[in-house]
């Protein structure tokens, strides 16, 4: 019998466009499964035409997950959907499997590590260890976000009262906060997991958390809809590493959630046809590109509210 903990992965090998293109399927849909929770990745750096897209799920997956994964390559591959495998994972937590013995990363002034690895004094420094959410500096959207809130605040961006939409670890907000050390900041995720998650860091990295000045609260919450979210706003810097088809959703709520001229700072999205839907999307938000970094595949937007804007109708 399986361990409560345990989780079960499948795999679809495929070539990149094909993954590509599945990813963005899979943002089109409404209804998804959010236990299903899947990724693409290149299979190595030595052939980064070859990727894979893989679903993760907390039980062994039936034909009900195995026909959602394959549906994603319908009308995208004229093979049809590639040959998907199941194996079960060992009862320990998928990141903390593939965190194990990650080295550091400098990104920016920012110096992320786990906490096998010593600090560096002359950097910003995190300790994010290997957990259950995801943020650990080491994917290219999180790595990229820490640059450009570098680069934001290089180039005299003011933020009195961030939001950090989808934490996950929390590191993003932290180091928001460890720029603008005066701030409010708020935290969220969809998650309960990433509370304790969080909280652990915070009390690991000396980031306090409550309501006052320099410190964060955590909210679990859907996108923005939640009253304490509402009623800390408005926010002159909001940040959302998450995925394409939720940017998408929410920008009329980030429209709403943040002042005239404040910073949005979006990542989780492919270059290519969904950062230009995202981009689409905030433009008719009232938002305009005021910087773009590309890290790999990975497209990562600053961009700004306008002052005086109202929506054509």
């Amino acid at each position: 019998m399986a361990s409560a903990d345990t989780t079960w992965k499948l795999t679809a090998p495929a070539a990149k466009p094909i993954v590509q293109a599945a990813l963005l399927a899979h943002d089109r849909i409404d209804d998804w499964d959010y236990e299903l929770v899947i990724a693409g990745r290149e299979v190595a750096e030595d052939k980064p035409d070859d990727w894979v897209l893989e679903g993760w799920f907390p039980r062994k997956p039936g034909k009900t997950e195995k026909a959602a994964l394959a549906g994603l390559f319908e009308g995208v591959s004229e093979a049809g959907a590639p040959e998907i495998t199941v194996e079960e994972l060992p009862p320990q937590n998928w990141v903390t499997l593939s965190q194990h013995n990650v080295e550091p990363i400098r990104a920016g002034r920012f110096h992320i590590h786990t906490p096998e690895h010593p600090a560096d004094r002359e950097a910003i420094d995190f300790i994010i260890p290997a957990s259950q959410a995801f943020g650990t500096g080491q994917h290219r959207t999180t790595a990229g976000c820490l640059e450009m809130l570098d680069a934001m605040k290089a180039r005299g961006v003011i933020a009195r009262n961030i939001a950090d939409i989808g934490t996950g670890t929390g590191l993003l907000g932290f180091a928001a906060l460890a720029l603008w050390p005066r701030a409010h900041c708020t935290l969220t995720d969809i998650d309960p997991v990433c509370v304790p998650v969080v909280e652990e860091n915070a009390a690991m990295n000396g980031v306090s958390m409550g309501p006052k000045p320099g410190e964060a609260v955590m909210v679990v919450a859907e996108g923005m809809d939640d009253p304490l979210i509402q009623v800390r706003g408005p926010y002159d810097l909001l940040i959302a590493n998450i995925l394409a088809g939720p940017l998408v959703q929410f920008a009329p709520a980030f429209a709403k959630a943040v002042t005239p001229g404040g910073s949005m700072l979006l990542a989780g999205l492919l270059a290519g046809d969904q950062e230009a839907a995202v981009r689409r999307a905030m433009l008719r938000a009232g938002f305009r590109l005021a910087a773009r970094l590309q890290r790999g595949d990975w497209a990562i937007l600053w961009l700004r509210r306008r002052q005086n804007w109202a929506r054509l109708r």
